[in-house]
């Protein structure tokens, strides 16, 4: 370990030779000169499989050690790094563990330091008295000693004429370890790989392209990502803000909106159908609904309308928040399908889901004459002859839509609910199940435009910005354990009213390990509390007949109180509900939060959300507990929800089948994913199949790992 510089020396003069074998991105790791197969194994747990995988493996942080210090100016709990001289080096043993403690006693002109490495004994070879020697490390105190100051595990160089310092003396990037491979291996391994192999790296972006958008190269970004020579500020190279990573940033927005570049051309171009909008079963259902469409729900159906009178696909995006409805809106692209002799299927992501849509749907439009029908894996006739033949209009269902034994006999609109459960390539699947179907895709995520620009560039998006008339904005309030009794008085306040209630728990039973309170268990203890009220209780482990009933028996006043499990964040629509109470909302995601409020507040009445917390709990849960309180607007929820997970898994990228984005962050490098946005799509409108950019081509390619050829398909 200490000897790293000589061993960087002869690898250095190696690297200079004609003799280095010749590797490629491609070359599996293990071939790598200081990995082999057992690192290779631990690699592989970081995601480093191949020479490129850990040239693209970055720090992710930066720590200055550049600054060196005198002893005397060393200050407590500080992270410093010292320049000083090897005064004596001992092993210590102690009594008790019979642990074994490397000490070295060091000095410069202004004082003594000490400094110890824990069950390393084979260090003390490396180190002579008079040797130079610079530490990094946290300073620490010696309790035990009447004075000094001491150092723990610090990292380490022996100083000599070395030419380049990897761990102390520079700024020095900070990687991700794995058991059995520490930061400071990592670093090594890093350096000595980036020095001797990043030549593999190909510059694939257009020359026009760095020259507009004032790149630097490919391989000076790398280097300089690993190991800081040029741009040394060390703040900005922890926001990844710097030149370099400005590059590598570009480099990854440009490969995903070039992908969603191509999706949207080739979409643009793909024959569908154009189907004749008559109005009359569409108005039909219009005149039935017991109340008035918004005039965003109006403007976002004639945009559906003109697409598919269109001869070219459909591909639309209907997003608004909770309530907004977007069923009514999707119902009427079904409707036109139906009018026109072909079929439509709405895809949800859940059993639950989809038997929600079923009920509503069915009951919307049973009275037009249209069959509708429910295919989900948990139903056991399940109804694949009256799909391939026709009979059944309007089919909704799960994954289990894109099975193969399920076929269609007439295709017209798939409708996906909640995209961001789905990934591109099951889009892919169920366009197959028909001759190009339209696809419509809604979700009551209100997705902020940066995500919209990022996740559905391939798509035209409507909006749905406007709630129903009559909606009050809903109180809501965080309470503690402490404040139990102030809780169940506003409870009884609202039952006196006439109003119903909702208690939503995270669990079903108790766990022990979580210490939640249980939807069973706090169904028993408000009998208790509310002896006098009808008490009814709903989860995802009831037969779904069972929790049908219940929630109907909700609905028509015969339950006061309802107890539930998440299964109530879709679907019902109790008017009369005015009031919602959240048992441990600390546990919860924010977005799922705005989900169930938006239960409430469905009817004329004023209405409240209650969210019971109990801390300890995280600065995260703090902020979302904090934004459900001041606001009911889901846009302004979306976009904090963004900023407190971050985009990585906002809409879980992995599961989407775009391109994971490893340092971009779309919120904090909004301003370069325009930049690169617009060159994609400029590259593609010019060039639809990069024949002028072949490199550029086969990057995209091994970037959306197939996926842009299966989409084609």
């Amino acid at each position: 370990m200490p000897l790293r510089m000589k061993k960087n020396k002869d690898l250095a003069r190696a690297d200079d030779s004609d003799h280095k074998p010749q590797l490629s991105g491609d070359t599996p790791v293990q071939y790598v000169k200081g990995v082999g197969p057992a690192r290779a194994r631990l690699l592989k747990r970081l995601g480093i499989e191949t020479l490129e995988d850990i040239l693209f493996h970055f720090p992710w942080r930066y720590e200055d050690r550049k600054d060196l210090r005198k002893i005397s100016s060393l200050k407590y709990g500080n992270h410093e790094t010292v320049l000083c001289e090897v005064v004596s080096a001992e092993i210590i043993t102690t009594p008790r563990k019979k642990m074994k403690i490397f000490e070295l006693a060091l000095r410069d002109d202004t004082g003594y330091l000490k400094s110890k490495w824990f069950n390393q004994p084979f260090l003390k070879k490396y180190f002579q008295k008079g040797q130079k020697v610079i530490l990094s490390g946290v300073v620490k105190g010696n309790p035990y000693a009447s004075a000094g100051l001491e150092m723990e595990n610090p990292d380490f160089e022996l100083f000599g004429n070395e030419d380049s310092l990897i761990h102390t003396s520079r700024i020095v990037p900070v990687y991700k370890a794995t058991e059995g491979l520490s930061p400071k291996q990592i670093r090594t391994l890093m350096f000595n790989t980036v020095k001797a192999h990043i030549s593999v790296l190909e510059d694939y972006l257009p020359e026009e392209v760095l020259d507009r958008n004032k790149l630097r190269p490919l391989q000076w970004a790398v280097r300089e990502a690993h190991f800081p020579e040029e741009f040394t500020d060390v703040a900005v190279l922890n926001r990844n803000s710097g030149p370099a990573h400005r590059r590598l940033v570009f480099d990854e927005f440009i490969l995903l909106e070039l992908g969603l570049a191509v999706l949207k051309k080739r979409e643009t171009l793909e024959k569908g159908t154009s189907f004749s909008v008559k109005d009359g079963l569409v108005n039909r259902f219009i005149k039935s609904l017991p109340f008035e469409l918004t005039e965003a729900q109006k403007r976002v159906i004639e945009e559906i309308k003109a697409d598919m009178q269109r001869p070219l696909q459909m591909n639309r995006l209907v997003h608004g928040d909770v309530g907004c409805g977007k069923t009514v809106v999707a119902l009427v692209s079904m409707l036109i399908a139906a009018e026109n002799g072909y079929q439509a299927c709405l895809m949800a992501p859940t059993e639950l889901l989809a038997e929600q849509h079923f009920i509503n749907i069915h009951r919307m439009v049973e009275a037009l004459g249209i069959r509708v029908v429910l295919l989900t894996s948990g139903i056991k006739d399940k109804p694949v002859d009256d799909i391939s033949e026709g009979g059944a209009q309007i089919i909704i269902g799960t994954h289990a839509l894109i099975q193969e034994t399920v076929r269609f006999k007439k295709l017209g609109i798939a409708i996906i609910d909640e995209q961001h459960r789905f990934g591109v390539v099951q889009r892919a699947a169920l366009r197959q199940k028909g001759f190009n179907p339209d696809i419509l895709i809604m979700t009551a995520t209100p997705i902020p435009r940066t995500l919209a620009m990022t996740l559905y560039g391939d798509l035209d998006i409507s909006v749905i910005e406007e709630l129903p008339a009559g909606r009050k904005p809903i109180v809501t309030k965080i309470f503690f354990q402490s404040q139990k009794d102030r809780v169940y008085s506003i409870i009884r306040r609202e039952l006196s009213l006439g109003r119903q209630v909702y208690i939503v728990y995270p669990l079903i039973e108790e766990s022990e390990k979580l210490d939640l309170k249980s939807a069973i268990d706090g169904a028993e203890a408000l009998k208790r509390i509310f002896p006098d009220r009808k008490i009814g209780l709903v989860h995802g482990k009831m037969h779904h007949d069972e929790r049908e009933s219940v929630m109907a028996m909700f609905k028509a006043g015969g339950i006061d109180m309802l107890v539930a499990t998440t299964v109530i964040e879709v679907g019902i629509d109790v008017p009369n509900a005015s009031l919602m109470l959240i048992v441990h909302s600390e546990r919860f995601g924010l977005a799922q939060l705005h989900q169930l409020r938006g239960r409430i507040g469905r009817g004329g009445h004023e209405s409240y959300c209650l969210l019971m917390a109990y801390p300890p709990f995280s600065e995260d849960a703090e902020r979302r507990l904090k934004a459900m309180e001041s606001t009911v607007d889901g846009f302004r929820i979306a976009e904090e929800d963004l900023a407190i997970r971050g985009p990585g898994d906002f809409f879980g990228t992995r599961q989407s089948g775009i391109p994971e984005l490893k340092i971009a962050n779309i919120i904090r490098d909004i301003v370069v994913l325009e930049a690169a946005r617009k060159e994609a799509f400029g590259l593609i409108e010019s060039d639809p199949e990069l024949d002028r950019y072949p490199l550029l081509k086969k990057m995209l390619q091994r970037k959306w790992m197939g996926r842009l050829e299966l989409i084609k398909s």
